[in-house]
């Protein structure tokens, strides 16, 4: 709640606090001539201000437990970070090595089709070696 950023925690223990004296004085002390006069509305404005007291007592725990719950994930979140730095450390290692393994062997294979067409240029004839070379070339790297 916004209201707990802007008061202490005590202010609100005090109203509980405040709430059961009300209550209590409107009860013992009628001899009092103030209190003798209006013990009622003090009785009632006693159980309001409890009540209050009491919701917002409440209030306190549950902001406290979402506060705990918040800084419990943040710590997770920070542990997932770090570990993820690291695997993504490794995936670009794993690409980097896959890339230059696609580039050798896409050099052997243009060697190796360069190699093969020189000798069968003149006759226009698709050898098996031809063929067998683009196979390989579309084979996929694992």
């Amino acid at each position: 709640m916004w209201i707990f950023k802007f008061l202490p925690d005590s202010f609100f223990h005090a109203f509980g606090v405040i709430g059961i004296l009300a209550i209590l004085v409107s009860m013992f002390l009628k001899r009092i001539p103030f209190v003798d006069n209006y013990y009622i509305p003090i009785r009632i404005v006693g159980f309001v201000v409890m009540c209050f007291g009491i919701f917002f007592e409440g209030a306190l725990y549950n902001n406290r437990e979402w506060v705990a719950r918040v800084k419990e994930m943040e710590a997770k979140v920070a542990a997932a970070e770090v570990e993820s730095k690291k695997e993504n450390i490794k995936i670009v290692q794993k690409i980097v090595v896959k890339q230059q393994i696609v580039k050798e062997r896409g050099e052997d294979i243009i060697k190796y089709v360069d190699r093969e067409i020189t000798k069968y240029d003149n006759t226009c004839v698709i050898p098996k070696e031809f063929v067998k070379a683009l196979n390989d070339a579309a084979k996929e790297v694992k």
